[in-house]
């Protein structure tokens, strides 16, 4: 782990409505760290991104990032800070075309270097220049998801959440999403990986926890998690 915190999550609570969702979460993600959180359906990790992203409000507890406290912050400011969230199921604007749909992620941070930015996005994925100008909601569900994380990147996010980025991809897919995050990482971009691919998020990232009912139960380097007993019947059935 890096010496420095980026994120430091301090006994976060969150919910909805008279619902507690998030039942004192501690988090911290270190300035060029890849950390996963990991867990099933219904655990609770969208709402911990929407309450880290400022979308979901913190009910008690404290989120800083970068050296400053953001639990009360606006979701725009967050983003300004430079935490970037790209949401479970991509959220792209399907009528506008791609290449707008990139630029629209420098709305808030790094508009001056938008076609630097754009750039470097399309040699990431060659597959989004080849279809810029066409409508986002055409692209197939790999290239959707390759949209989602590049508007992510046109806003140079300090960190990035990638909530469920391998969801309903093909196996192919997953392994080039994977090796893209890791890409990501060795080039000095903190992740934050929310996921239920248990098996190949554990090959890639630093450290992991656990997430179950809105609570960590585990936590540790992914070596050490990835030879959990108690996991490996959880999540692999072993």
């Amino acid at each position: 782990m890096a010496a420095e915190a980026l994120l430091h999550v301090r006994g976060l609570h969150a919910g909805y409505g008279e619902v507690e969702i998030l039942r004192g979460i501690d988090l911290v993600v270190g300035a060029g760290d890849i950390v996963a959180v990991l867990g099933s359906n219904g655990a609770g990790k969208s709402t911990l991104n929407l309450a880290i992203s400022g979308i979901v409000p913190a009910r008690q507890g404290s989120i800083e990032f970068d050296g400053r406290f953001i639990h009360d912050a606006r979701p725009s400011a967050i983003v300004a800070a430079g935490l970037v969230h790209v949401p479970e199921g991509r959220r792209i604007f399907p009528n506008i075309s791609v290449r707008d749909n990139l630029d629209l992620g420098s709305y808030r941070r790094a508009s001056a270097r938008r076609d630097e930015n754009r750039e470097r996005v399309f040699s990431m994925f060659p597959r989004l220049r080849e279809r810029a100008a066409q409508r986002a909601g055409t692209l197939s569900g790999g290239e959707q998801q390759m949209l989602a994380i590049g508007r992510g990147l046109m806003a140079e996010p300090k960190l990035l959440i990638l909530d469920e980025p391998s969801l309903g991809l093909s196996p192919l897919l997953v392994e080039e999403m994977f090796a893209m995050i890791l890409r990501l990482n060795k080039d000095g971009l903190a992740v934050l990986l929310v996921e239920q691919n248990v098996v190949q998020s554990l090959d890639i990232v630093h450290r992991a926890y656990i997430l179950e009912h809105g609570s960590f139960v585990m936590s540790g380097s992914a070596a050490d998690i990835r030879s959990n007993a108690g996991l490996k019947r959880a999540f692999l059935g072993l």
